[in-house]
């Protein structure tokens, strides 16, 4: 009997938390640099004062409050310890706290994207709709068919984008573990032929080196339309002539795929961000077609995929030579 295993995943929870975190610590970090300066002149002060024969003498006028030097010594250490502790907790509660309306504002802009999208799919559906009864009813040889066809083209374009930021802004949901384990390569594969269609318009060549199976336990479609997305935007950015490579690599845990273009890089925007939603990079250059060639997903989606089934996404290097994005998801078991 298969069973799914449901969990919440957010990838803005996820990256407000590791936002808090790494403000948090440099916070902390500051303030025990701080701290361990201070406590250092008190040394050097304390030291400086008295010689090395006095440091250890016992303490014998009992009429005057006196503190041998390694007392205090030993009290400033202390309380040099304390204080970072206090600065790391206080710095961690108040990061928690300045992230939070961060928070609130991610969660009205997914609403938004997910109100806006239901609103604009029934009018969507609707002029589809019109155009293929009108599509219809033209003869054949009517010098408006092409144009009509063209119109349905674009407001199926239109619909798919739509379905994608409604995916987008729902996904962040709770997440279900796929029961079904599948062959990743498959999927990619399926991915990888029906891009390389598009990709030889530009005479760009898709490589795929998968050298044995990658079994995952997340559905195939998922897979296929995360990598539609890269190669996607690799063929975008690909200038002719050139290869785009897909390398599956399987270890014990996890399986990877890498997606390799020989574009100019990212430009105009920090490579990390590329994922955010509505982010966009500069216009490609050094031969590289800025139309779009996909099927209306954008790396934001592939990500909040990734997140949703325990993998991550990143760029693992971009330069003059091109740039490589890398898929991660875990591993199956096997049975």
């Amino acid at each position: 009997m298969n069973r799914s295993k449901r969990f919440v995943v957010d990838s803005d929870a996820l990256a407000i938390r590791r936002a808090s975190r790494v403000v948090g610590t440099r916070i902390a970090i500051a303030c025990a640099v701080v701290v361990v300066v201070v406590i250092v002149a008190v040394f050097v002060y304390i030291l400086s004062e008295i010689s090395p024969g006095e440091l250890f003498e016992p303490v014998t006028d009992t009429d005057n409050l006196q503190v041998s030097a390694v007392k205090l010594l030993r009290a400033a250490a202390v309380l040099g310890v304390a204080l970072i502790v206090l600065a790391g907790v206080l710095s961690w509660q108040v990061t928690h706290r300045a992230v939070q309306p961060l928070g609130e504002v991610l969660r009205i802009q997914r609403a938004f994207v997910a109100d806006a999208s239901h609103e604009l799919r029934t009018p969507l559906a609707v002029l589809d709709a019109r155009l293929q009864i009108l599509q219809r009813t033209l003869p054949a040889n009517d010098p408006s068919s092409s144009v009509v066809a063209e119109l349905r083209s674009d407001a199926k374009d239109l619909i798919h984008i739509v379905n994608d930021l409604l995916e987008s802004a729902e996904i962040g949901g709770a997440a279900v573990q796929h029961a079904v384990v599948v062959d990743l390569v498959a999927a990619v594969a399926a991915a990888a032929q029906s891009m390389a269609l598009i990709a030889v318009d530009k005479r760009v060549t898709i490589e795929l080196n998968a050298p044995q199976p990658a079994p995952v336990r997340v559905p195939a479609s998922s897979i296929t339309r995360c990598v539609v997305a890269l190669l996607d935007n690799a063929v975008r950015f690909a200038p002719r002539d050139s290869a785009i490579t897909v390398s599956v690599a399987v270890t014990k845990k996890t399986v990877a795929v890498t997606v390799r273009d020989q574009g100019p890089g990212i430009h105009g925007i920090d490579p990390a961000r590329i994922f955010d939603r509505f982010a966009h990079s500069a216009p490609p250059e050094a031969g590289g077609d800025e139309s779009r060639t996909g099927f209306g997903i954008g790396l934001s989606l592939v990500r909040e995929i990734v997140v949703r089934y325990g993998g991550s996404v990143h760029v693992v290097d971009s330069t003059a030579a091109g740039t490589a994005i890398c898929l991660t998801v875990p591993r199956a078991k096997s049975a």
